[in-house]
């Protein structure tokens, strides 16, 4: 019977110093985890920072391209500008070639119309013949007499004519001194060489006569 009870004291003790040997160990390992979290955490803690860092840099990012998208209708602009001058330059080139070929120098005859102030006379058309052909003519508005006031030139002809003596004659129609009905001609002779022909109608206020003057000139190139 004694032994039995001694038996049952070894068997209490040892459970109890099972448990209390148990008891700092869970603690140990429940601190060791709770450490493992708090670091786990921090690590989340420290990427999230991270993220956050890098994650200003997507407005720059968009900052960027919107300057980008923003330059893009000037950029877009000047191309157009460039492609629009471009096909001027070419429209120009082919003209002067089209024109170069249907019109040789050694064939090409050219008229052209200068009216000085007007002071003396309104023009209202003009007509053009080459020996005793029309060739060209013209009835003039409001605003391309402005033009020729101002100092502009009209190209009224161009055509091919053959080597040799030629003659032109130009007929002035429209209202001269005192608002009187004007009717004047000029003409000229010349010579049809291998260079281009240039002619010019020339009308002139007269301070002298105090008419105006109509003559044919031949521009030498």
């Amino acid at each position: 019977m004694i032994a039995v009870d001694f038996c049952k004291y070894l068997l209490t003790l040892v459970w109890l110093l099972s448990v209390s040997l148990y008891l700092p160990l869970a603690n140990a390992q429940s601190e060791q985890d709770d450490t493992t979290a708090i670091v786990v955490e921090s690590m989340a803690a420290d990427n999230t920072e991270v993220v956050d860092t890098d994650a200003p840099t997507t407005p720059d990012d968009e900052s960027v391209t919107d300057d980008n998208l923003a330059d893009e209708p000037a950029s877009l602009a000047e191309q157009v500008e460039a492609v629009k001058q471009a096909a001027l330059k070419l429209n120009r080139d082919l003209l002067i070639l089209e024109e170069e070929l249907l019109f040789p120098g050694n064939t090409q005859v050219a008229v052209f119309i200068s009216m000085d102030v007007g002071e003396f006379f309104q023009l209202d058309s003009v007509k053009v013949k080459i020996d005793d052909k029309l060739v060209a003519s013209h009835l003039y508005t409001e605003r391309q007499i402005s033009a020729l006031y101002r100092g502009g030139v009209q190209r009224i002809y161009v055509g091919n004519v053959k080597s040799g003596e030629h003659e032109i004659s130009a007929f002035f129609i429209g209202k001269g001194p005192e608002g009187r009905d004007y009717k004047r001609g000029a003409k000229l002779s010349f010579e049809k060489t291998t260079d281009p022909t240039l002619l010019e109608l020339r009308i002139i206020d007269s301070t002298k006569k105090l008419q105006p003057v109509f003559d044919v000139k031949e521009w030498q190139l």
